[in-house]
């Protein structure tokens, strides 16, 4: 025998219409009767045919991932694939599939994008990352198609639902931390300035030096890809300088292993010669030679709010914007040291 909806909704004493919702996670269902018509659900061994809900609603249960460039160098970075995980979990809490962009330029993923909306093969977006001036957003804006990002938007930032850290105080902490340590000659190592991560890890950058009462060097900003081969450009570009930085602030531990992987082959070590600290705080760091100084930002929570927050824009559209603020924490290893 055949269990249908109806004969849930009737055993669970409730409407037909009632059981789509909970099988929809529809929000305006209360969290009680979701219990019990899924109790009553697994009771009867009913088994939801997403099928043909899917192609009565309209809906996919697919949700689009958009990188912030070519996959080749996104998962060369292990942010990327930790913060996916966390994707994943609430998509198969929620039973939704995930697809993603691909695309070697800006403009081939601005297409890819394009195309996956206007072909209604997902149901929304989520947009890995958040940059000035994206073609991509202010098309999903235009089409008011929804999405929601990791990372603070460049404009309207409390009508628009994101996912990210207080990027400004995590780095004006870790620039603090290494002034008492008697640093004075602190550069910044950061990724493409367009991107709003790097421009808010700058500015605590910055706000921290001033409040110290030292100038802003211009010559100690230097901007490289989120890879070690940035890294290690990026240290090249600094030690030419007439007078050398004795600590860094790097806004990724990729490029900070990048760092610490030329400063060796020149004969300068972490952190007799040089002081590091980091952001992402990956598994390698804490395995790397010598430990990372890193802040820790919860790189799998980003991804998870990020598609919770998103399929509950789906489910409701009328819901307000989101803003998720996730915790950061600095872990102090020993890439850092006091200066004489």
């Amino acid at each position: 025998m055949v269990i249908t909806i109806k004969d849930v909704a009737k055993a669970a004493n409730v409407t037909p219409s009632t059981v789509s919702r909970v099988i929809a996670d529809n929000p305006r269902i209360s969290n009680k009767t979701k219990k019990k018509v899924r109790q009553v659900m697994e009771e009867l061994g009913y088994q939801p045919n997403y099928k043909a809900r899917n192609l009565a609603s309209r809906t996919t249960q697919t949700i689009g991932l958009v990188m912030p460039n070519s996959t080749d160098k996104v998962f060369q970075n292990p942010f990327f694939p930790e913060v996916i995980r966390g994707i994943s979990k609430m998509a198969h809490l929620k039973e939704y599939a995930i697809q993603f962009s691909t695309g070697e330029m800006e403009e081939e993923i601005y297409d890819g994008v394009v195309r996956m909306v206007q072909s209604g093969r997902v149901d929304g977006v989520i947009l890995l990352y958040s940059r000035i001036d994206d073609k991509v957003m202010a098309f999903l804006e235009e089409k008011n198609f929804p999405y929601t990002m990791i990372g603070k938007p460049s404009y309207d930032v409390e009508k628009i639902s994101h996912v990210d850290n207080d990027n400004f105080s995590a780095a004006k902490e870790v620039t603090d931390y290494l002034l008492k340590l008697g640093h004075k000659r602190i550069a910044f190592v950061g990724g493409n300035h367009s991107l709003m991560v790097t421009m808010d890890r700058q500015r605590g950058y910055e706000t921290a030096l001033k409040e110290a009462g030292i100038s802003i060097c211009q010559d100690y900003i230097v901007h490289e890809d989120f890879l070690i081969e940035g890294g290690k450009q990026a240290i090249s570009e600094l030690l030419s300088r007439k007078e050398t930085p004795t600590a860094l602030v790097v806004v990724d531990d990729l490029m900070a292993f990048g760092i610490i992987n030329t400063l060796e082959k020149m004969g300068l070590r972490v952190p007799d010669d040089i002081s590091i600290v980091s952001f992402n705080n990956l598994l390698l760091s804490e395995i790397s030679q010598p430990p990372l100084t890193t802040v820790d930002i919860n790189i799998f929570d980003l991804g998870y709010h990020a598609m919770k927050s998103l399929i509950e824009k789906i489910n409701n559209p009328d819901e307000p914007a989101k803003r998720i603020i996730v915790p950061y924490r600095m872990t102090e290893r020993s890439s850092c040291k006091k200066i004489r």
